[in-house]
């Protein structure tokens, strides 16, 4: 028979990756009493299955950009904050994004100078000098632009070094158990959620599912278009230190990280790890839950990796894998309260991003939870800016 929690919570956050980690370690830093519930190990699904990337450079002038700015801060803080064993392997290596020609190079100055206006720093690097920054660069390209802010996490590490945290402060993590309802009561407010190992009774539940996100939601009775995004990354053999110094990508990853089409695209981002591995990514494609593996994909990866990186060619790929992003149609997670379901709060639909922007979610979501001042604004994120699937247009609602 199902049991119930021996002592009070504030929330119950669903998800045990690098989203729902940060959720919960700036909660328990507020005084919140919290419980982490994951169906699978920590970082099981879209965090264990990315690059760590924490990136300003992809992103437009923006909210999402304005949240990237605070997250790259929060993770140096975190990053210097955190116990030595607690070590996230956190990098500021800083992005070169590089254009193939002139045409490209005038877009990334646009780009770039909206970028700036915003807080970004970005230096323009002439074709001659990007050999300066990366020497084993392809010859031929027309310029880039270096992004000192770029830096990089391992994310499984991450989150994991963010729970730990979290649990010295109280709180519970509770892997292998799936939600399986979210409890309301007769108003239809939020009172926890059930498990097969029993009730988890609070105020409040906090939506940090990644690309299930939409799932949850659904069990509250509410909706939140969140679609899985399939990308594959490249993992070479161990290579001499040095060799690929940044995160390098061409400029139509940023296109690409824009796009709505559910076709597959394809933008290598290069980038090299302390263990000597090169992480090559990224493609995007709509195919539901489909793990199917995409030699198509995989292809077109290595192929533009060595035509960023010609020393790549004779490289062996050790291994492959495959994550789900969890897609909103305008580009933006959705987090905060829902104020269609008193007490459910999301934390998803980050897409690529949510390593990157998990610090700055974890803050919105625990002011939100503790009635503070936000940290940046917190409107466009609402979760209730999307239409119910029944709605029709110019219907009142």
């Amino acid at each position: 028979m199902p049991t119930k929690n021996r002592a009070p919570l504030d929330a119950v956050i669903v998800g045990a990756g690098v989203v729902g980690a940060a959720c919960a370690y700036y909660a328990t830093r507020a005084g919140l009493s919290v419980a982490v519930v994951d169906r699978g190990p920590v970082a099981g699904g879209t965090t264990g299955a990315g690059e760590g990337n924490l990136l300003v450079s992809d992103k437009e002038a923006g909210p999402e950009l304005e949240l990237a700015l605070l997250s790259t801060r929060l993770w140096r803080e975190l990053a210097a904050g955190l116990p030595p064993e607690d070590d996230v392997e956190h990098e500021l290596k800083g992005g070169l994004v590089v254009a193939p020609d002139e045409t490209a190079l005038t877009a990334l100055r646009a780009f770039a100078a909206g970028q700036r206006a915003a807080g970004v720093t970005a230096y323009e690097v002439p074709a001659e000098q990007l050999p300066d920054l990366e020497p084993k660069l392809a010859p031929g390209l027309a310029g880039g632009f270096h992004y000192p802010q770029d830096a990089q996490v391992q994310p499984a590490k991450a989150a994991a070094a963010l729970l730990r945290a979290a649990r010295r402060r109280g709180a519970r993590v509770r892997l292998g158990e799936e939600v399986t309802a979210v409890l309301t009561d007769a108003r239809g407010a939020v009172q926890g959620v059930r498990t097969p190992r029993g009730d988890l009774h609070a105020p409040a539940v906090v939506n940090a599912a990644g690309p299930w996100g939409g799932r949850v939601a659904e069990l509250a009775g509410t909706h939140l278009p969140v679609l899985p995004r399939r990308g594959f990354v490249l993992v070479t053999e161990p290579l001499p230190p040095g060799l690929i110094r940044h995160k390098v990508y061409a400029a139509d990853y940023i296109a690409d990280v824009a796009s709505g089409s559910a076709a597959l695209q394809s933008s290598a981002v290069v980038e090299g790890t302390p263990a000597g591995t090169v992480l090559i990514g990224a493609t995007r494609e709509r195919v539901g839950f489909d793990r199917t593996l995409s030699t198509d994909a995989l292809r077109r990866l290595a192929s533009q990796a060595t035509a960023l990186f010609p020393a790549l060619a004779d490289v062996h790929a050790l291994r492959t894998y495959c994550g789900f992003r969890p897609y909103l149609p305008d580009h933006l997670p959705a987090i905060g309260p829902d104020p269609r379901v008193p007490g459910l709060h999301h934390a998803c639909g980050h897409e690529g991003a949510g390593i990157g922007l998990a610090p700055a979610t974890g803050l919105l979501v625990t002011a939100a939870l503790t009635g503070a001042e936000p940290p940046v604004p917190a409107e466009p994120f609402r979760p209730d800016r999307f239409p119910q699937p029944d709605a029709t247009p110019g219907a009142p609602s």
